[in-house]
This record gives structure tokens, sequence and C-alpha cells, in this order.
């Protein structure tokens, strides 16, 4: 005949807390059934618990790998207590319901992290017993507590107190919470695998059959990208953001947008001190300079001072008094930079509503994938973070570039990356001048970057272009030519390359 007193199986990897819940429910009159690591704990804490394979009459087997895969346990926790049929088995065969369940995982995540860790030690830290437990009693939520987090013990135990029993709104929000745990789980090590595999066979593609996505929502947003757009923030799993606010305003959907379109530009200039002013995801400013990052500022802000006002600025070395003070002239959201100096920030903290993001720069330059929605799926790629070198360029025309326009063509192409195509940008060896972006024609893009830089009256002698795709016509190379411009850096591969580099004489 079984043993008809309540009971509760607790198992954690993480014992946090776990003495003390295992406490409460012994006082409660609930008996506490144990093993391995956990078992041993509450004995060091002197709380009253029975060994599993006592209760089970099965020993403990395999290395501690079968422990609770056993019918006493799992038909205690999945009977429903409703249905006749199921509790005449639970009788005749001796087996006692199990009210409580609360089990964390062996640390599989942590074990991979580990400097030196072998496909053999974490093979070992997959976890079995404990997402069968976990997610029976999930489905059983209804007449089984389940656990998986302890950070849910005070509040299990204060509503026990207070009611004297756990109710099922909280038993399905913990089950949902539970099913989530045990699916991040099993993601991990289907990711980790496969990497092995991939590692295993480096010519392999990163795009896996399957992908997981595993994300931790760090803060809800005020609103998306529209007012009446919800939206929220979430970080990959196991990773933390690279950035920190210091002051101002909370960020928004379209400030997390534009500054990290910001930062990836900024961060392209390696060495250099640059300055970067990003409206609405395009660049409207890019200054360079060897002499300091308020140097680099000021010839960011006069590439055009119109659209400057207003944006988001990114700048690449920790921010000083001469830049917050060249930076405070100018209406501007927020300022993402590695620091900011004591000096930098009493000036720039009279700006209340100014946001000021510091960030840590090894931590923003990891890989990443990049995922669109499209009708009926997911595009996914890899993250755009290569950029051909100009020493690999291949000159085309008999005319190469002079240095300075040389050093001109690296600004335009790197800043014309991070332009919406179609792109086309104008720069000179130390700021950008003439933004064309997101036309439908090229050559609409060509004019408009024309008519920037020669509206803000900046010379276009020894200026650069850079088009982000090839050009299809030499109408665009014409147009430039009007321009004055005299180099020109493109991708190539038009089926009218030839007529395209044969066109107008840019000299």
């Amino acid at each position: 005949m079984a043993n008809n007193q309540p009971k509760a199986l607790l198992s954690v990897s993480d014992k946090t807390g776990i003495d003390r819940l295992a406490q409460f429910l012994v006082a409660q009159g609930i008996e506490v059934l144990s093993t391995g690591g956990t078992a041993k704990f509450l004995d060091e804490q002197g709380v009253a618990y029975r060994q599993v394979s006592d209760y089970t009459g099965f020993p403990e087997m395999l290395d501690g790998r079968l422990k609770t895969l056993q019918p006493k346990i799992h038909g205690g926790i999945l009977a429903r207590r409703e249905v006749p049929e199921h509790m005449a088995a639970c009788r005749e065969h001796g087996i006692a319901a199990i009210d409580w369940v609360v089990v964390n995982l062996y640390p599989f995540a942590e074990t991979i992290r580990k400097p030196g860790c072998t496909l053999e030690d974490a093979i070992e830290h997959i976890d079995i017993g404990g997402p069968s437990l976990l997610r029976a009693a999930a489905k059983n939520h209804g007449d089984v507590v389940v656990c998986a987090d302890p950070a849910d013990y005070d509040r299990l135990i204060a509503e026990y107190q207070t009611s004297g029993a756990i109710g099922q709104e909280t038993r399905f929000e913990l089950a949902t919470k539970v099913f989530a745990h045990t699916a991040l789980y099993d993601a991990r090590i289907a990711d980790y695998l496969a990497g092995m595999s991939a590692r295993a066979a480096p010519l392999s593609s990163v795009l896996t059959d399957v992908e997981t996505l595993r994300l931790s929502k760090i803060q809800s947003l005020r609103y998306g990208e529209n007012p009446h757009q919800s939206a929220a923030l979430y970080v990959a799993d196991g990773s933390s953001l690279p950035w920190r606010q210091l002051q101002g305003k909370e960020l928004s959907y379209n400030n997390l947008i534009d500054m990290t379109a910001a930062w990836e530009l900024a961060a392209e200039f390696s060495g250099q001190y640059a300055a970067v002013i990003v409206k609405h995801t395009n660049p409207c400013g890019v200054g360079i300079s060897a002499h300091g990052l308020a140097a680099a500022f000021e010839r960011a802000k006069a590439g055009d001072p119109v659209s400057a006002f207003g944006g988001i600025v990114a700048l690449s070395h920790p921010v000083d008094e001469a830049t917050a003070s060249a930076v405070s002239d100018l209406f501007i959201e927020l300022i993402i930079a590695p620091a900011f100096d004591a000096l930098a920030l009493a000036r720039l903290s009279s700006k209340k509503n100014l946001r000021l993001i510091t960030l840590d720069r090894a931590a923003s330059h990891r890989s990443f994938q990049e995922y669109r929605r499209v009708l009926g799926g997911i595009l996914s790629q890899e993250g755009d973070i290569a950029l051909k070198p100009a020493d690999l360029w291949q000159w085309v025309t008999t005319r190469t570039a002079t240095e300075a326009e040389r050093h001109a063509l690296e600004v335009a192409w790197k800043a014309v990356k991070h332009v919406k195509s179609n792109a086309i940008v104008i720069a000179t060896s130390e700021q950008v001048i003439g933004v064309g972006a997101g036309q439908m024609s090229r050559i609409d893009s060509v004019r408009i970057a024309g008519e920037k830089a020669q509206f803000f009256g900046h010379s276009l002698a020894g200026a650069a272009l850079a088009s982000d795709a090839f050009f299809p016509f030499r109408d665009n190379i014409d147009a430039a030519a009007r321009l004055g411009i005299k180099a020109i850096v493109q991708p190539g591969g038009s089926v009218r390359d030839d007529e395209v580099i044969a066109g107008r004489r840019l000299a």
C-alpha cells in the first residue's frame, strides 16, 4: 500500500535556498525525497529527507546516470488525480503521488564555458533525469507544483503560508517557465554539438540545418519603431550587453538601431580618431583626424550640419573635455564612446536628457548572425564584418589615384558600407561631404550626394566617390565627372563594366 503522505522531490544542481524550502515543506508535513548531492546538502543542513533509492527500492547506478528514471517516481508525478483508472493503477503497483517537483539542471552552459572543456566533459554534464522530471511535472501541473528557479522559492513559501496551497494560476505560470527552461537547455546542447561538428569539418557552413534563437529579455521599451508598436530589448543567451548608459532619457527602439549603426561605422576606422553622426540609420557626418577627437567631430558636423541636428553620435576614443565642449554646441540625442573622462562628464551633465553610453570595444566586435523576416520564413546570414582593404583593390584605368585620393577613397569605401542602398558617398581624406542614400536609381544617389556636397560649400577637388554596388550604366560616371570627381571605388561586376570604365575620363 502506498504511503499517502504528501511528497516533494528535490534534486538541484544550484543549492541556493533549497535548504530553506525543504525545511518549510517538512514543517508542513510534506515528505522530502532527494538524491545525490542534494541529499548530502540537506543532510549537512539537518533537514529530514528520504533517499530516492530507499523510496523506490532500486539502487542508484551507472555513475549516477540512473536515479529517478523509475516508475515509482514518474508514475507518482504523471498520475492524474481526477482519473480513477490512474489512481487505481497507482494503488495496484504501490505508487504514491508526488505533489512537488523542485529540480534544476546540470550546469551545461557553465561547463562548456570553462577553459579546456572537452567533448567528454560536456557530454557528462548533459542532464537526462532532470528535464524528464521537470517536463513530467509541468505536463501535470494541475496536480503537481513544479519549480526550476530558486528565485521562485520565496514566492511559493509565501503563497502556501497564505492559502495553504499553491493556486492553479501560479502552477500554470511555473509550468510554462519550466518548458521554456528545458527548451533553452536542449538548444544550448544542440548548438554546442553543432559547433563541435563545424570545428571537425571546417568547410561546413555556419548556417546550420536547424537554427535556434536563445534570447533573454533585458528590458521592455516604451514602444517600437512607431508609437503603436510594443517592443523589448533581448540579448543572446549567456551574454550581456556590451554597453552601459551613464545618463539621459530612457533609450528608445530607434535610438538603439541608430546607436548600433553609428558605432559600427566608427569602428571601421581602427586606430584613427573618428566621429560619426547618424540619422535614421544613415550616416550624415563622418570625420577623421590625426589631431584628436574634437577635430574629428567638427569635421563630421561640417559634412552636413543641417542633418546633424538631433543625430546620434559615435566617437572612436574616450571623450575628453574638448570633445564634450564641441558636441555640446549641437543638439543631439545620444553619444556612444569607449569612455568619458571626468571633465567631459561634468561638461555634459547639464544636458539631463542627453544619453551617454559607454561601450566595451572588445565585446562589441564579436562576429554575429543577422536575421530578417520575409513572407513565410526567416532569412539568416553572417554579419557583414569584413571590408576588403585598399591594398587588394584592382585599378582598372590607366590613371591611378594620388595618395590623397587613395585616403579619400578609403574613407568613402568604409562609409558607403553603412549607407542604405542604392548608396553613394563622396569623401575627402578627412570627412564625408556628400551622401546619397536609399534611392531607387543609383544615378539619383550620385546626384543627391553631389548636391549635398555643393550645398554646404565643400570643394570636390581631390574628393573621391564610393558606390556600394557596381554601376549599371556609364551615366553615373559621367555625372561624377561633371562634379569634378576623379577617383571612384566600386565593386564591379556589371555586364557593362567595360563601357563604364571607358566612360567619361575622370581627369
